[in-house]
């Protein structure tokens, strides 16, 4: 080992293992760990209330696999490196790169300062299975459709990075007079529901391991299928570990094709899961690609869309109070626990755009702000599928109806009646259509529409109706 004394700087990587910058980093001999929070030079990423509550939880759990030597700031992420450095006599800078537009900038303007400084500086991958700058379409301008993307760019390509050992021993440098203590970084300054930190959820890197490995051992087994019922477990919800880098792509997927190994006859659910790994890496290049992604239509026809401005339906919508029982236990799901299954986001999300006719930045908005998995490139990417106005985008025409979505993959109620509890003595058949049930079912079910339950919003077919003539009247010229 080399006696040289390097700064790693966290990020969206806060685990040991796998971690590309700190394992260089360890080699070279001490190492100066540093989280900073630097929010106002990443505006287009503050984070929102439930993301902010997760990385409070995250940062202490890595500060304690770093045996309480992991260094807080908050500030100009430029202005405390050049101090460290001098304070400390730093010979190296290291970090994991991100890839949200501010992010990128950010980092060349320091990667370039550092370089002329004569100071080592190295970056590297550790959030992402293929660098988004080196898939490529054959004419070298990047995908705007997922499945050539997948399969002719991902597939094709190098495979991606083996897994990293957890770095054996560490030399860690503490700063008793710049670092300031976690709770002063002002992260839970925004007060949630008291529940959300009661959920089942182990934030950190040992959680992460944990939820990977009880999917990867039962509910891998039907995820194709699985997936799309929200009731059971066969989701990975591995979403915000990898937010947060708790765990990396590379370890999810070579601990699932590893699986698959084992047993042949889970190859289409292995496969399955890839691919969701896969439109994680679309939504990435997306962002990387057409930064304007979190705010401008991908497609510029939608420019002219004749969004409604309605904010008692939007709040009835944030609130779960649609008087559509799949969308509500949707958005209540997410107001309990900071998560709602992808299946039920693809339907509630469909219900906003195109049956109450608000704008998709609503919905990415209030998504940002209450997701514990929110994550700029695929909270982007998927509110402008939904919408229609993205890259490979849901047509038109594909308008989710609740009434039979919930039917169908919530055959029995049991997701539905989990978060409406005011409908769970209504027997199933009745469950997603409450407003055609007689009088007297409601009544022994203790269902009194408009007071203990409300009312539909909106009329089904009216507002499909509506949706169709008003994306029909959009320019069929796409950018």
């Amino acid at each position: 080992m080399m006696n040289k004394k390097t700064l790693v700087w966290f990020r969206q990587d806060l685990r040991l293992s796998d971690n590309p910058a700190l394992y260089q980093a360890v080699l070279n001999g001490s190492v100066l760990a540093i989280y900073i929070l630097d929010e106002q030079k990443n505006k287009d990423i503050s984070m929102g209330a439930a993301s902010m509550w997760w990385l409070h939880h995250s940062l202490t759990k890595l500060a304690s696999s770093l045996d309480n030597k992991l260094n807080f700031y908050k500030g100009d992420a430029k202005k405390i490196i050049l101090k460290l450095i001098k304070e400390y006599s730093i010979d190296g800078v290291y970090w994991n790169r991100c890839y949200e537009p501010a992010r990128v900038e950010q980092d060349a303007e320091i990667k370039n300062l550092l370089i002329h400084a004569g100071i080592d500086c190295q970056d590297f991958n550790a959030s992402l299975l293929w660098e988004p700058e080196l898939v490529l379409k054959s004419d070298k301008t990047p995908y705007k459709v997922f499945t050539p993307f997948y399969r002719n760019g991902c597939l094709s390509a190098q495979a991606p990075r083996i897994p990293l050992e957890k770095p054996k021993k560490l030399n860690l440098v503490k700063d008793p007079v710049h670092a300031i203590d976690l709770d002063d970084l002002g992260l839970l300054k925004n007060k949630l529901p008291a529940f959300l930190a009661e959920q089942d959820w182990i934030i950190g890197e040992d959680g992460a391991q944990d939820v990977l490995a009880t999917f990867i051992q039962k509910p891998l087994e039907n995820y194709k299928e699985g997936r799309n019922v929200p009731a059971k477990k066969n989701v990975s919800r591995l979403s915000p570990y990898l937010h947060f880098g708790e765990i990396s792509p590379n370890q999810a997927w070579y601990a699932a094709k590893n699986r698959g190994f084992v047993s042949a006859s889970l190859g289409n659910n292995v496969d399955c899961f890839l691919s969701e790994l896969g439109w994680r890496e679309f939504s990435h290049s997306l962002l990387y690609n057409f930064p304007d992604l979190p705010r401008k239509n991908f497609q510029s026809k939608f420019d002219s869309f004749p969004w409604r401005n309605n904010q008692q339906l939007l709040t009835a919508w944030q609130q779960g109070q649609t008087g559509y029982p799949i969308i509500d236990a949707g958005m209540r799901e997410l107001l309990q626990t900071g998560y709602m299954h992808n299946r039920v986001r693809m339907i509630v999300g469909s219900f906003l755009v195109k049956n109450l006719l608000l704008h998709w930045h609503h919905g990415a908005d209030w998504f940002w702000d209450r997701l514990v998995d929110a994550d700029l490139a695929n909270n982007s990417a998927s509110w402008q599928w939904i919408a229609g106005s993205g890259a490979d985008a849901a047509p038109y025409f594909r308008i989710f109806n609740p009434v039979t979505q919930g039917e169908k993959f919530d055959t029995d109620g049991v997701y539905t009646k989990r978060f409406l509890p005011e409908l769970a003595a209504l027997p199933s058949k009745y469950l997603f259509s409450p407003w055609e049930v007689k009088e007297p079912i409601l009544r022994e079910a203790g269902v009194i529409l408009g007071k203990t339950y409300p009312w539909p919003i909106i009329d089904l077919k009216a507002s499909r109706s509506n949706a169709l003539e008003a994306f029909k009247s959009l320019s069929t010229e796409i950018k």
